[in-house]
């Protein structure tokens, strides 16, 4: 039986390849694809409706090797990212997760 963190895992995984490849290349997000992410699976981190700005900018400090996608190791990295920001959130937060 997994254990929630390795269920946890499994999740991020499905989610990248749930979404890649439907524009091209199966194993990277093109930034349709990404904003899709966004939308349907971080509703509460994006809003209503994603900033195309800032989309393109976070497109463009993901995309490490300049391709215009964002492959697997790049949607980590976001993903860390996004993970660091919300426990520095709620460090003060005296009923934390």
């Amino acid at each position: 039986m997994s254990s929630p963190l390795e269920k946890s895992l499994g999740v991020l995984v499905n989610t990248f390849y749930k979404y890649s490849g439907q524009d091209g290349d199966k194993f990277k997000l093109s930034k349709r694809e990404m904003k899709e992410l966004l939308q349907k699976e971080l509703p509460s981190y994006v809003g209503d409706k994603v900033d195309e700005e800032g989309l393109s900018k976070m497109m463009g400090d993901l995309d490490e090797n300049g391709d215009q996608e964002v492959d697997f190791q790049e949607y980590t990295v976001f993903l860390a990212v996004i993970t660091i920001i919300r426990n520095d959130f709620f460090k003060g937060y005296s009923g934390r997760p």
